[in-house]
């Protein structure tokens, strides 16, 4: 059990009006901002919380990772799209994700017995935990484990055939967090799935970021019968378009299902975006990508 970190806490100042992320030297993107509502640096990287136009707004080394009032975007179509088609829901790991906007969703579920949340940084999830209070992540929840490791270790040194559902909510592919998208990645996480099962992570921007995208879900094609991208809005993120990639091995795999699904009329009553329209929508591919993918 890892113990909570001593950080120095900042009282609550006011910002320079905007807090800005650049991209790549090639796009930036500002929000009116507020109070600083905690700053540290852990072991990895710099965390930083602040009040913006989007809500309570979560920053790693600069970076927006999350906001509390457009969050429901990503980890809605991370969850949903996979959980309401997957045969058995039971026991769901999740890579990364520390701000719990993952794992609220899944828990949406009661047929999940067991989510495994594997975060590196335990600092994110201590201060998520609290200053993100309005995400209502449900952190006390008895089906719910934490652990603090490297997530690519994780899967790499576990049993075979344990988790019914894999999902990965990873950052970008550069630096350490490259290989949760790396082709020996995707072949531990096979390897951790029982039949049937399913993995899906959040793929890129396939506008800001379209090699990647591309790259990305033909190396999940490479160990899985059926990778299909799902496509949304992401506000906080470059572009504001965003991916997410679904992989199973399931020949009759119906990724656009039945609208009476029963999971499906679950999602609908408390998910903010995705409900049975999104869902089918989302899988409809761009012509330019199509040929790139087929």
């Amino acid at each position: 059990m890892s113990k909570e970190p001593s950080t120095t806490q900042r009282n609550p100042i006011p910002l320079a009006n905007w807090t800005e992320e650049k991209f790549e030297d090639r796009f930036s993107f500002g929000l009116r901002s507020g109070e600083l509502l905690h700053r540290s640096q852990s072991e990895y990287q710099e965390i930083t919380i602040v009040n913006t136009e989007f809500g309570e707004t979560l920053l790693l080394d600069g970076a927006m990772m999350t906001a509390s009032a457009v969050e429901h975007y990503y980890h809605e179509m991370l969850v949903h799209p996979a959980l309401t088609t997957t045969p058995c829901i039971k026991k769901v790991l999740v890579i990364g994700g520390g701000d719990g906007g993952t794992v609220r969703e899944v828990l949406r579920y009661p047929e999940v017995e067991q989510v495994t949340l594997v975060e590196l940084d335990c600092e994110v999830v201590f201060a998520c935990r609290k200053h993100l209070r309005s995400m209502a992540v449900p952190w006390d929840d008895d089906r719910l484990a934490v652990v603090y490791a490297d997530g690519a270790e994780f899967v790499r040194n576990g049993a075979t055939s344990e988790y019914d559902v894999i999902l990965v909510d990873g950052a970008d592919p550069v630096g350490p967090a490259a290989v949760l998208f790396s082709s020996g990645f995707y072949a531990d996480c096979k390897r951790r799935l029982k039949p049937f099962g399913t993995l899906a992570s959040q793929t890129e921007s396939p506008i800001v970021m379209r090699e990647d995208f591309l790259r990305i879900v033909r190396t999940m094609r490479e160990h899985f019968g059926r990778a299909l991208p799902v496509f949304g809005p992401m506000p906080i993120y470059p572009g504001g378009s965003w991916s997410w990639t679904i992989a199973t091995d399931r020949e009759q795999w119906d990724h656009t299902m039945d609208f009476n699904n029963r999971r499906m009329v679950l999602a609908e009553q408390t998910c903010k975006y995705y409900n049975r329209y999104i869902h089918r929508a989302a899988f409809a591919m761009p012509n330019d990508l199509m040929r790139e993918l087929g």
